[in-house]
């Protein structure tokens, strides 16, 4: 079962398939993940928050 490496939370494959970089079996951050985000190919620190 796939898990973001952020915050360990539970992901779809099909997810995983979409948003993990080419040959990664897991994503970097998820949509549960209240201090990083994605920014195109990139990860960074959440700015503001969001709204969780």
């Amino acid at each position: 079962m796939p898990r973001c490496q952020n915050c360990e939370s539970f992901v779809t494959e099909a997810y995983v398939r979409v948003f993990a970089p080419e040959g990664m079996e897991s994503v970097r951050v998820c949509p549960q993940c209240e201090d990083k985000l994605r920014d195109g190919a990139e990860i960074r620190q959440a700015r503001s928050s969001r709204g969780n």
